[in-house]
């Protein structure tokens, strides 16, 4: 399929897959959506909620984060760069079935645009070999697994889910009840799933297999996203 590199509205640049119409990131703002989906209500929810339950606490926060749709590299940048400024212990697994091309991630401009005190991180990031734990700095370590995401069997292991897969219009088989049961396995009690989607579809199929779902305000271009959580079961 043909790709090419864009620029969002925010200046930062994204994939776009011309056959599909379809970007890696909103049009809108590549780096605007990421922060306020993955980090404002995903990563930074979750620190408030059990910094809350845990105001004693003395060591680093550890926080386990999957990632659906690794691509960029972009929601793994943002959560890398806040766990040094929260110094925050995060774990982070990002799933890939096809991953990006090293000549595309030259293209693109996170570094500029966030933090250049972090270049080497990123590029150890897209760097560091696959189906392997790396520690890419003293907070945030990475393993990035090349695979379809209904062939993930962890249970009970991540506190966050980053929902970022290609919208429904272009992959429906994404965002069925059997793609979110896989997720709500794979968080632990009280975790939470944050996606960038508020179609009702989606609401009622992660509601089916046990998630309690709340609509959210969107990011630029977005009214509305969605944000699950998965409760002990009674």
């Amino acid at each position: 399929m043909q790709r090419k590199i864009i620029t969002t509205s925010d200046g930062s640049k994204t994939i776009q897959i011309e056959d599909w119409n379809e970007q890696y990131h909103s049009i809108h703002g590549a780096i605007q959506e990421a922060n306020h989906v993955f980090l404002k209500h995903g990563l930074l929810f979750y620190f408030e909620l059990i910094s809350k339950s845990n105001k004693n606490h003395t060591k680093p926060v550890e926080i386990s984060i999957l990632e659906i749709g690794f691509g960029t590299g972009l929601n793994a940048f943002l959560t890398l760069i806040e766990a040094e400024n929260l110094k925050l212990s995060i774990n982070y697994t990002g799933v890939e079935a096809y991953p990006v091309r090293p000549e595309e991630i030259k293209e693109l401009n996170y570094i500029e645009l966030l933090s250049k005190n972090y270049a080497s991180a990123f590029g150890k990031m897209h760097s560091a070999s696959w189906e392997r734990k790396h520690k890419i700095t003293s907070y945030f370590q990475l393993e990035k697994q090349q695979k379809f995401f209904q062939d993930i069997k962890n249970v009970d292991e991540f506190n966050i889910i980053y929902f970022d897969a290609f919208g429904a219009r272009v992959q429906p088989n994404l965002w069925t009840e059997d793609i979110f049961k896989v997720m709500y396995n794979a968080l632990k009690n009280d975790g939470v799933l944050v996606t960038y989607s508020a179609k009702g579809s989606v609401r009622r199929a992660m509601q089916a297999v046990g998630f309690k779902v709340e609509r959210l305000p969107g990011p630029p271009g977005k009214r509305e996203m969605l944000r699950a959580t998965k409760h002990p079961k009674k």
